[in-house]
């Protein structure tokens, strides 16, 4: 007897619960987070922003500031019925997702991000993955390109690459800035 196995294809994820709420982590349009954190606290909404310290000196003047820790990341604490009115912020790009799934930020992490951010000591965020390498196939993450994969041609300083995207039967090669992209493996399908 043949027995053929089909590949299952699996749902997605998704970690929210109806009734008990979880840490997510948001992105935000670039140089939003604070303002996505005011207008998600108006909502009512458990919130936290890690903030650092900083010291900009300048000509004339010496200038201490709060920015954000991490990028363009907030992070939320909510129950399922609270998702859609996170999103419905114009500055809230999107949930952040490990492949396809929205998973939970344990409570420990936002605790060590507190109590980071509660020392008051320079910290500098790494990327936890590698930086996408030529050959990689890529995706835009920001921009009005949001989604576009392609395949990393080169790159310059690790602060320029070149993508090459097959669309339409031609390729389009462009130049933009290393955060504007991610690795998501090493085939590409077009």
């Amino acid at each position: 007897m043949n027995v053929i196995a089909m590949s299952e294809q699996r749902e997605p994820l998704n970690q929210l619960d109806d009734s008990e709420a979880r840490w997510f982590a948001v992105y935000t349009r670039f140089k939003r987070e604070k303002m996505v954190y005011k207008r998600l606290i108006d909502k009512g909404l458990e919130v936290y922003l890690p903030l650092q310290q900083v010291t900009r000196y300048y000509t004339r003047k010496i200038r201490r500031t709060e920015l954000p820790l991490i990028s363009c990341y907030i992070f939320v604490k909510i129950v399922r019925k609270q998702y859609v009115s996170v999103l419905e912020d114009p500055d809230v790009s999107y949930f952040v997702k490990l492949r396809a799934d929205l998973i939970a930020v344990p409570e420990r992490e936002i605790d060590i991000l507190k109590a980071i951010t509660g020392e008051g000591v320079q910290v500098e965020v790494l990327p936890s993955q590698r930086l996408p390498e030529p050959g990689d196939a890529v995706e835009i993450i920001q921009g009005r390109l949001y989604g576009v994969r392609g395949i990393l041609l080169s790159q310059q300083n690790n602060k320029y690459v070149v993508v090459e995207l097959d669309r339409l039967g031609f390729s389009l090669r462009m130049q933009l800035e290393a955060e504007m992209i991610r690795k998501v493996g090493r085939e590409y399908n077009g």
